[in-house]
């Protein structure tokens, strides 16, 4: 289950990794080494196959990617090869520990869709968004609008928080963990989803506010019936930092695919905020803004 990005004091089981990528030196030469693949970028040696986007992908673990191909990670990957003139296929692994060994380390597959700036498991292209976890309320709660977790507002409140991730060191600090409720970090997504039982108890009464992940926060709050508040926690003046950017993941030698990627990127942005919107996320600007429908050319 995804939850943050990783570095500093990051846990993602997104990447929760015990395993380093620079074992994944191997390299496959094909039959059509030489062919050149957009612009003069040679993909035939980096790429087992350069015809084919091969993205490594959570089978389910929305809303980032699904073996139904319902996440926002899928329809990226589709927008993606919809521009390179490739098809699509997956390695499907759950996004816990080995993840990176068992997929990109392995060359099974050659892109993450989701990796966070500045973790030096793999080679990360440009961001292509900005997020922060963030507080989850019920409409008219009094607890809208809270931005930092020293908001006297949440003092005795009911919190629910994914123990280990960045904002529980934060409410440590801020001693709201007496009365929290913790939820696990390392869950296997097959079978569990720590952030729908946290929106299930937040519906249910049973806590008075959630922290998650900001496009965890969004989806689920978006499915829920009525949708839920959600807040980024984007004032925060102690402890880990809980705004990051977010790009893509690849091998180390792979510099012509990251050369590429950037570029997708850069030329695909309004499209790329638009399908990340869709889905609810919480996008912010270089200053903490949010960036909407109706600005969706800005990049994080």
């Amino acid at each position: 289950m995804r939850h943050c990005p990783l570095k500093p004091y990051i846990l993602i089981p997104l990447v929760a990794i015990s395993a380093c990528v620079a074992g994944a030196s191997w390299v496959r030469a094909q039959s059509e080494r030489g062919h050149s693949d957009n612009e003069g970028l040679d993909l035939s040696i980096e790429l087992v196959d350069p015809k084919v986007l091969r993205v490594c992908a959570d089978p389910r673990n929305l809303p980032f990617s699904n073996q139904k191909g319902e996440g926002f990670e899928n329809k990226l990957a589709e927008l993606f090869a919809a521009k390179l003139q490739k098809k699509i296929d997956y390695t499907y692994y759950p996004q816990a520990t080995g993840f990176v060994r068992m997929t990109l380390g392995a060359h099974r597959c050659d892109v993450i869709m989701g990796f966070p700036q500045g973790d030096d498991l793999v080679q990360g292209t440009n961001p292509y968004y900005r997020t922060a976890y963030a507080l989850i309320s019920k409409q008219g709660s009094d607890l809208n609008g809270v931005a930092e977790l020293n908001d006297a507002r949440l003092k005795g409140k009911h919190i629910g928080i994914v123990a280990g991730t960045p904002p529980a060191t934060n409410m440590a600090a801020n001693g709201l963990m007496g009365s929290a409720k913790p939820y696990p970090l390392m869950i296997d997504t097959r079978v569990d989803s720590s952030a729908e039982a946290m929106i299930n108890d937040l519906n249910k009464g049973d806590i008075d506010a959630a922290i998650l992940w900001g496009p965890m926060a969004g989806f689920y709050a978006k499915k829920s019936d009525p949708p839920l508040h959600v807040t980024p926690l984007v004032k925060e003046k102690t402890g880990p930092q809980l705004v990051y950017r977010i790009g893509m993941g690849v091998r180390r030698s792979d510099q012509n695919w990251k050369r590429l990627l950037n570029r997708l990127i850069q030329e695909n942005q309004p499209e790329i905020n638009q399908i990340l919107i869709g889905y609810g996320v919480p996008l912010l600007d270089e200053n903490n803004q949010p960036i909407i429908a109706e600005a969706t050319t800005k990049s994080p």
